[in-house]
Order: C-alpha cells, then structure tokens, then sequence
C-alpha cells in the first residue's frame, strides 16, 4: 500500500464539525508514517470527481470526514476499487460508522483506529447495495420514512432536526397504507398494503434506528424490513421499537431475505444511506465484498 492517504472532508458535517475533525485524523495518520492529501470539493459533484481522480492515481486509501452523506459519496469513488474506505463520523446520523463499530462523534479516536488499522493492514471487504448505478452502504429506505424526508426537505423554517420532527407529525396527520409491488430474487410478485419498505445492508438509519436489525454486511443478502398496513396508533406504538430492533417481533412487521429487490410503488422516493435517488420503481443488488473498509 503507497504511505499517501487521502482525506475526503465534509467541512460543513455536524454544523462544523467536519472540517475540525480533518485535523485531529490527519494528525493520526501523519503520526503514523503516512503522508496526507486533502480533498474538499466546490460541490458534492466537483468533490466526488476529486475522490475518483485520488483513487484513479492509486492513493493508498481514502478517508471520509463527515456524515453519513460524506460516506456515501465516497462510496461512489471506492466502490468495485481495489482502494479502501476509512469513515471519521462526525455527522448527524452516521449510521454507516455504527453499522461497521466504528466511533462516532470521536474523530481523534477515529483517526487513531483507522491510522492503527491501514499500518496492521487490516482492511475487510464489505457488501454494498446498488440502485440503478448508485452504490449505498446501510438502508434504502422508501414510504412513510422517505415521505417525512420528503416534507422536510421542502420546508425552509424550522432548521436542524426539529423540522423533521415536524415532518413526522404532518405526515401522520395524512397517513394512509401505500400499494406496494415487490418482488425478491425474480420470484413472484408481492402485492401488500405497507407503511414502509426498508431494504437492508446494513441496519440502521436515522440515526441509531435499527429497522434492519438482522442485516449482516458480508452475508451476500439484503434483509428487507416490510411494515404493513396499520393504524397510526399502531404506528406510533411500533416506531420506538426501531431504535432497539424489537419492532420485528410486531405482527405487523415481516422480514424478506434476497440479494435482488424490486419495488414499485406510485409518488414514492426512495433514498439510500439518507441521500435521494428518485422515485420507485427501483431494482436493488447486494453485490458481495464490492468494498473494502479499514477496521478494527
């Protein structure tokens, strides 16, 4: 592995946290022996082409500083590489880093573990999903969930998560069962009434919500959380679960296993590691160790 490590920076992950925690990683690794290149884009776009140009020239790993956004992007430059992934979360939801045990909110324990982990080269290969071309890492998320993404995205007052938390209740107010059209594996096709679909890689989202809890990310196997068609009562009643993974034992909560999902559903967006690919329908593959990701 080349000594030349890149560091892909969010400067503005975690209201600012992302650009103080460029430093405390750079220093982790420059302790280390490695030399350290900073990538910071104009845009998502200008950034994600930089990250390509770093892995294209053989950089010896590239490192992402930010949120769950950050990760995902670099996922997009990494992903079918012979070039491993290393994550300093410091975002808001960073579920891709608690999916793999990784630190959280700790950049200078992150930077340590990842600087310690590419000199022990221990780097592990690691599924990933893909939907038409774009690569995530955790959960591809669509109905009621994508829904409240949706209202919050569009309103411009309140800031921060007190506008989803918005989003939540007004979503609820207009809540009614969404037909969905699934098929698994190119099996036959599901037709069911359900709040929501999650499509697993790894098991959580939002934040610590584990609504895959069963997803392995090396089994080669998505697990697809299906919430069928209930009462907002009972919504509201299964929802808290999520955060300890004890809402799949809810009758109204089934668990599908399959490395091809498709899902087709009308006025539904469907987002992946937090960030909107577009409207179902979408065809979803569990490609196997298409990534590899330093570790512990």
């Amino acid at each position: 592995m080349t000594s030349e490590i890149t560091l892909f920076v969010n400067p503005t992950a975690g209201r600012g946290r992302g650009a103080q925690a460029a430093q405390p990683a750079a220093s982790a690794l420059r302790a280390a022996g490695f030399s350290v290149r900073t990538v910071v884009g104009e845009d998502a776009d200008d950034a994600l082409t930089r990250a390509r140009a770093a892995v294209h020239a053989g950089t010896g790993a590239l490192i992402a500083v930010g949120g769950d956004g950050m990760a995902n992007l670099a996922l997009q430059a990494v992903a079918g590489t012979r070039t491993p992934l290393g994550v300093i979360a410091v975002g808001t939801g960073n579920d891709f880093a608690r999916s793999l045990g990784l630190p959280v909110r700790d950049p200078a324990a992150a930077g340590a573990l990842v600087a310690d982990a590419l000199k022990g080269s221990r780097i592990r290969e690691l599924d990933l999903g893909r939907a038409d071309g774009h690569w995530f890492g955790t959960v591809l998320a669509s109905g009621f969930d994508s829904r409240v993404n949706d209202r919050g995205n569009r309103m411009r007052w309140p800031g921060g998560r007190f506008k989803y938390d918005l989003a939540i209740v007004a979503e609820l107010a207009a809540f009614k069962p969404i037909p969905y059209r699934i098929t698994l594996d190119d099996g036959p096709v599901l037709e069911v009434e359900a709040t929501l679909v999650a499509v697993g890689n790894g098991t959580s989202y939002g934040g610590g919500m584990k609504i895959c809890a069963g997803a392995d990310m090396t089994d080669g196997h998505f697990d697809i959380t299906v919430v069928g068609d209930c009462s907002r009562a009972t919504l509201l009643k299964v929802f808290p679960r999520v955060y300890k993974g004890t809402h799949l034992d809810h009758p109204v909560v089934t668990v599908h296993r399959a490395k091809k999902v498709e899902l087709a559903a009308e006025g539904i967006t469907g987002y992946a590691d937090g960030e909107p690919l577009g409207s179902l329908p979408l065809t979803v593959e569990c490609v196997p160790q298409a990534g590899l990701i330093v570790g512990p």
